[in-house]
Parts: C-alpha cells; sequence; structure tokens
C-alpha cells in the first residue's frame, strides 16, 4: 500500500545551497492517524531535522523530543510518557530509487524532493518502551482498583515455603543427580 506523503514533510533540496538546513516540525495526533497508528491518545512532540547538503550526497540528522499519552501496560491508567530519539540518513543518488537499507536512501538522478514522513514515524515509534508503565506504580503514588486486585492476588511468600515441604521425596533423589 502506498500511502500519499504529507506535504508539509517533503523537503525540496534542489533550491538549496550546500552547507547545512534546519527543519522543525511539531507532530501531534493527526500525524499518526495518517499511518492508521492508534496506541497514542494524543501526542506532542518536536522534531528537528538537520540537512546538510554536500556535492554528492546529503546527510540528514533527526532529533525529536516530546510526550506521547499512553496507557499503562499495568493499570490501562493514561499518563505521559517521555520520549527522545536520534536518527541519522544518508540520501545518495543512483540509477533508480532504493530504501532497502535503514540508514541509506537512493533517489533516482533527477529527483528535486523526498519525503521524511515514514523516518519520523519509526523514529517515535521505536522511542516509545516496550513495556509502559506509570510513573505512579513504580513510585508508589498511583491509586487504582487493578493494582489493590493485582497486590491480592499475588503470590505471599508463606505459600511458597509451604509448597517446597510437600514436595515428594523422591524429587529429592533426583536433584542429587544434578
Amino acid at each position: 500500500m502506498v500511502m500519499k506523503q504529507l506535504k508539509e514533510f517533503t523537503i525540496q533540496f534542489v533550491g538549496l545551497k550546500l552547507g547545512k538546513h534546519l527543519f522543525e516540525y511539531d507532530v501531534d495526533q493527526a500525524f499518526f492517524e495518517h499511518f492508521g497508528y492508534e496506541d497514542f491518545n494524543a501526542s506532542s512532540i518536536k522534531v528537528k531535522v538537520e540537512l546538510e547538503k554536500k556535492t554528492t550526497l546529503m546527510e540528514l540528522h533527526f532529533a525529536i523530543k516530546g510526550t506521547v499519552n499512553v496507557n499503562c501496560d499495568l493499570t490501562n491508567e493514561p499518563y505521559d510518557q517521555k520520549l527522545s530519539n536520534k536518527f541519522d540518513l544518508v540520501v545518495k543518488f543512483g540509477s533508480e530509487y532504493n530504501d532497502e537499507e535503514p540508514d541509506l536512501l537512493i533517489l533516482p538522478h533527477g529527483d528535486y524532493e523526498f519525503g521524511i514522513e515514514q523516518y519520523i514515524y519509526e523514529l517515535i515509534v521505536l522511542a516509545v518502551p516496550s513495556k509502559l508503565i506509570h510513573p505512579g506504580v513504580k513510585d508508589g503514588t498511583l491509586k487504582s482498583d487493578i493494582l489493590d486486585k493485582l497486590e491480592e492476588l499475588s503470590p505471599k511468600e508463606n505459600k511458597t515455603k509451604s509448597r517446597e515441604e510437600e514436595i515428594d521425596p523422591r524429587w529429592n533423589n533426583l536433584k542429587k543427580l544434578l
């Protein structure tokens, strides 16, 4: 499926002079809706892209910083998760378009622009931790029915010790073989 490019994330490099150029973007929830990504309740992310145009290639340095509102994996309570990430991309010119390498983009000779929205999208999504834990869970300040239920259902130490004592003694002989 080919996605329609987001115009504001298209860099026209033909008119740019050699040297460094800075592009800044504010990424909000509408950006992720374009990709059909629904894991964030809300988002507020600043993206800085520094493009260094050289005679035969271009170097892009992406940096993101901001927050996304997500639901905690344990309590399902929404909270703001801070994000920051960096990524470097080299753009070269060749006979045909090729983006198979993660940090290298080859554009056909004669191209005058390219879209960076996919790189920004992936950079943000990959910055999100794999396990989302509300900061109130870590420091004990979050009060939640789900946390109370998890505490109630968690195994207690004294139950574990009594189970060890109930182990069939024949298993102990097998342990000796190890």
